[in-house]
């Protein structure tokens, strides 16, 4: 990146014209999707402003979806938006590999706790009784995509998640504990805005909606062995409805 001379007196503010340079220099690939741009300070010697001004236009840069500002890493640019697949046969990792993305998952945190109301309903199980919160960070080409909350009747499921640890995969897993095929019977979506914990876990802006499922799937017998509820990356991903044949 060469130095940029702006001009006052132009009638376009200094910090828009160097959003402006700055977003002319993403379009044409100068910077490409996922990579990070200079640091701050670089930036403002380089258009010869001070770091107010610079932060001023990467904040307008931010919220036209050219960049997102992870806090203690720097300023990336945005990546292409993942059309993710809402249908009756979900499996994370499949949806991915279709769209030659490269899958990943990382282990939370797994426990035992009483089934809340809410939860013991979409089981069809009394409130109350114990159940298996599995949590995991799912990625895609090595970027945070969405954090699933996991709950399964510990009746039937207990050691899912050392299961899960050593396979890496909940539909492994599942089949561990004959599971061998699950289809989705419900799928609620719904628009919010992520709380501190999701946005550092997510790794954008507290500012920017996260996309929220609430989902149950169910064995071949219709028999509910998964509600899930999973908060996906509003800036990188939106849903397609597929019709089964």
């Amino acid at each position: 990146m060469t130095v940029v001379e702006t001009e006052r007196g132009r009638g376009l503010a200094i910090w828009a014209q160097i959003a402006r340079a700055l977003q002319d220099e993403i379009a044409r690939g100068v910077v490409k999707p996922g990579e990070q741009l200079p640091p701050e300070a670089v930036l403002a010697a380089r258009f010869r402003v001070n770091r107010h001004t610079l932060r001023r236009a990467v904040a307008a840069l931010q919220e036209a979806g050219a960049v997102r500002i992870e806090q203690g890493r720097g300023t990336f640019v945005a990546e292409d938006v993942i059309d993710y697949a809402l249908g009756q046969r979900i499996r994370l990792s499949e949806n991915l590999r279709k769209m030659d993305r490269t899958p990943g998952s990382t282990f939370l945190r797994g426990i035992e706790m009483p089934a809340p109301a809410r939860i013991a309903k979409a089981l069809g199980i009394r409130a109350g009784k114990p159940v298996i919160l599995l949590e995991t960070l799912s990625f895609a080409d090595g970027r945070a995509m969405s954090v699933g909350a996991h709950y399964f009747p510990k009746s039937r499921f207990d050691g899912i998640i050392e299961d899960y640890r050593r396979l890496g995969s909940i539909t492994k897993a599942l089949s561990e504990r004959g599971i061998d095929d699950y289809t989705r019977k419900i799928t609620r979506i719904m628009a919010q805005m992520p709380d501190q914990a999701d946005a550092h876990l997510l790794q954008q802006p507290r500012n920017q909606p996260i996309l929220v499922t609430e989902a149950i799937n169910i064995d071949r017998a219709g028999v509910a062995i998964e509600f899930g509820y999973s908060r996906f990356s509003g800036p990188r991903v939106q849903f397609v409805l597929e019709n089964e044949a």
